[in-house]
């Protein structure tokens, strides 16, 4: 009977194949060209979904909503990447909470270098919400002078096509909402390598399994694209205003209106520079525990996209005969080829040069999960915070007085407003979404 608990570790490596074969199936499109369309009377644009083609009349024009807080490094050039867009009509908003946040002078001098993209930076955000990035968002969606959003994390570098692949899929009325995974770029220590591995090669294949198998009821925050209307058609920003997983709970609110989300096929840059454990492991803690309580019912099955630890669980049943040892080396052999094929299927080559960690970062995986099983405490920019079981935030009386007068607002006259951001001056599937950066970045959720 003892070795049937060998089908656990089986089971895991048949998901690592089966997600393997899914994102080469997702991601094996043709390439986007270089230039936008100009004689055709049509164009398919790489990243909407199977049957939406785009016009090559001149798309709707865009507002870029770009929440900040602190420096990442390499802002300068995650910042540049949006002024140089192949879209012909668009602008660009920052918001930052404080005037003295140390962003301010390096977004002032990005946009001073580029007077022919509009843009602007908004500062002094009241704290209307409990989650600081809602706060930016209601603030920065009233402030946007056109109907289609397009918000993105302030760690995220972009290349010249990205706009109007991700707001590609908004052509079709029926999609109400179109994100996008992302993966780890110029990790500068162990550990920023150690979360590239994770971003690359763990949560990718887990958002396109998901994609299948949750219908979409999630969203990435590191891109978000949406309508203004369909916006407030929801509710706006009040709603999900003390949720910490703000993403993946407007969402949802854009499936139960009716509307789909989609997956882009367009794969952002966060440009990951330096970390430390302690960062990582808060991080990823709070990914998980996040995870857990918006979607209790999933979080069990995280085990299985990890065999490795499994395998090494299960060593003390046959510590010396062939069982136990044989169940590591196949689940290594599986680990490894399966993630070697998944950054060929990516475009994410790069990555292969730390492969070798990669049963190190499995099984900081499992004791992240092994964390996250229990507890609510979370630590988010440097401050700690509590989730209730709906995934609600909570800090202490200050923040639960904000959360009632958020509530009276959003329930009284004045929801229309909050949700249409007048008068306001803002988890991934599995494994939950990227969050906040170190050293007070801009990285929110």
């Amino acid at each position: 009977m003892e070795k049937l608990a060998y089908l656990i570790p089986l089971a895991a490596c048949v998901y690592l194949l089966v997600s393997c074969w899914w994102v080469r199936e997702y991601f094996r499109t043709e390439k986007l060209p270089k230039a936008a369309p100009t004689n055709t009377a049509q164009a398919t644009v790489t990243g909407a979904p199977v049957g939406v083609a785009v016009t090559a009349e001149a798309p709707p024009p865009v507002s870029i909503l770009k929440p900040v807080r602190g420096l990442d490094e390499g802002a300068y050039e995650n910042f540049a990447s949006f002024f140089h867009q192949d879209y012909p009509e668009y602008e660009i908003l920052f918001a930052v909470a404080e005037e003295d946040d140390p962003a301010v002078p390096l977004i002032r001098h990005v946009i001073a270098e580029h007077p022919e993209r509009p843009a602007r930076l908004l500062t002094e955000i009241p704290p209307l919400f409990p989650n600081p990035k809602v706060n930016s968002l209601a603030r920065l969606t009233e402030e946007a002078a056109y109907s289609w959003l397009v918000i993105s994390d302030s760690d995220i570098r972009v290349r010249p096509s990205y706009l109007r692949q991700i707001t590609a899929p908004l052509a079709d009325p029926q999609v109400g909402m179109v994100t996008c995974c992302y993966r780890g770029v110029a990790p500068r220590t162990l550990t920023a390598k150690l979360e590239a591995l994770y971003m690359g090669v763990t949560f990718l294949p887990q958002v396109v399994v998901a994609r299948r198998f949750l219908a979409m009821h999630f969203a990435l925050g590191a891109t978000i694209a949406l309508r203004k209307a369909d916006l407030e058609r929801i509710g706006g920003w009040g709603p999900v205003g003390d949720r910490l997983a703000e993403d993946t709970h407007l969402a949802r609110r854009i499936r139960a209106a009716g509307l789909e989300v989609v997956l882009s096929r367009y794969i952002a840059d966060c440009y990951l520079g330096t970390t430390t454990w302690r960062e990582q492991w808060d991080r990823e803690v709070r990914w998980a525990r996040t995870n857990r309580v918006n979607r209790p019912r999933e979080y069990p099955g995280i085990l299985l996209t990890l065999p490795l630890p499994l395998a090494l669980v299960l060593l003390p049943l046959d510590p010396r005969g062939a069982w136990g040892w044989s169940a590591i080396a196949g689940a290594l052999a599986v680990r490894w080829a399966t993630a070697w094929l998944v950054t060929g299927f990516t475009d994410n080559r790069p990555l292969r040069r730390w492969l070798a960690w990669l049963p190190l970062r499995d099984c900081l995986s499992g004791l992240v999960w092994c964390a996250g099983l229990c507890g609510r405490k979370v630590v988010w920019r440097g401050t700690i915070h509590h989730l209730d079981r709906g995934g609600r935030l909570t800090t202490g009386p200050a923040l639960a007085a904000l959360s009632l007068e958020t509530s009276a607002l959003t329930n009284g006259t004045a929801s229309a407003h909050i949700g249409r951001g007048v008068d306001c001056d803002r988890s991934g599937p599995l494994l939950g979404r990227k969050g906040m950066k170190r050293k007070g970045s801009g990285r929110e959720a």
